[in-house]
């Protein structure tokens, strides 16, 4: 059997329980949705994850990159080849102004870092619910700030396995984009670059931020968190509230009544359930403002 194979190769290398056959991703994702990777790793060093990526590379293994699942869909009938979990390279460093961060750590655990060492700058992440790895991809950002405005450096994988270690403008950070998520690079670690700060003043933004974000998003239920990206001269979630879509959707599945732009798991929803949901607010919103609402969201995996 193929994946045996896999997994008797792969744990030549890695410990037996960093490989897992058949492993349910609804487990792995802020959805609670998605069906089985054939293999799911979770390497505990960079070394084993560069041997991970080039022993997919080198026998043309489908390899999908899993942060913490917040800004992923993954399909009922799952994923197959192989799933690459950094979450236990998780390590975070401050050395004077510059913080090392390991792909795996979540950036709200790195911006709580940050506050503690009264370094300013990270404020904005202090809600963001993904990993350090998912922020550089997607060039994260909130409340005004986004990840180029801290970044000084970041080391990637290329698919071959190749270790490369990219500036702050040659990660080609823009909305929503990098040259990470266009490449297929797969992040290992990352230098922020902060400013001392004022203890009182972070604190009071990071409180006022938590209370913005607790106060306006459903974080009562599952979610990918924020679906759409923001349309030129446009807020999704204005449009979408403006088609009166608010409490719809298919299955378990709906727009979520606290904040338009977020969909949410109200009902032990499929990922079919979520993925018609979301392809409804498209269409409605095309049809009644002729406007094209992109994914923010990435869908991944076989249908069942």
């Amino acid at each position: 059997m193929t994946k045996e194979r896999w997994l008797n190769e792969l744990t030549t290398k890695l410990q037996k329980d960093c490989v897992k056959i058949d492993e349910p991703l609804n487990l792995h994702t802020m959805t609670k949705m998605g069906g089985r990777a054939d293999l799911f790793v979770t390497p505990t060093t960079q070394e084993e994850t560069i041997f991970v990526v080039s022993y997919a590379y080198q026998r043309k293994i489908p390899l999908l990159l899993l942060g913490n699942g917040s800004n992923m869909v993954v399909r009922d009938g799952g994923v197959r080849g192989i799933v690459l979990n950094l979450s236990k390279l998780n390590l975070i460093e401050i050395n004077g102004t510059r913080i090392y961060a390991q792909s795996g750590a979540d950036i709200i655990d790195v911006s709580k870092a940050a506050a503690k060492e009264t370094l300013t700058g990270l404020e904005f992440a202090c809600g963001i619910p993904g990993s350090v790895g998912g922020a550089m991809v997607m060039n994260a950002g909130a409340y005004g700030g986004e990840i180029k405005d801290v970044i000084f450096q970041t080391t990637v994988l290329t698919e071959e396995g190749v270790k490369l270690v990219l500036s702050k403008e040659e990660l080609e950070l823009e909305y929503r984009n990098s040259v990470i998520a266009k490449k297929g690079y797969y992040v290992l670690s990352a230098e922020f670059d902060l400013e001392c700060g004022n203890q009182l003043t972070i604190d009071a933004k990071v409180a006022d931020l938590t209370y913005l974000r607790e106060s306006k998003q459903p974080l009562e239920y599952p979610s990918a968190g924020s679906v759409f990206k923001r349309p030129p001269g446009y807020f999704a979630g204005k449009l979408i509230q403006d088609c009166d879509l608010q409490g719809k959707g298919f299955g378990g599945a709906e727009v979520s009544m606290k904040h338009a732009g977020f969909i949410v798991n109200k009902n032990n929803a499929t990922a079919t359930d979520y993925i018609q949901t979301i392809e409804m607010v498209r269409k409605t919103v095309q049809e009644k403002f002729d406007v094209s609402l992109e994914l923010e969201v990435k869908i991944v995996g076989e249908g069942e």
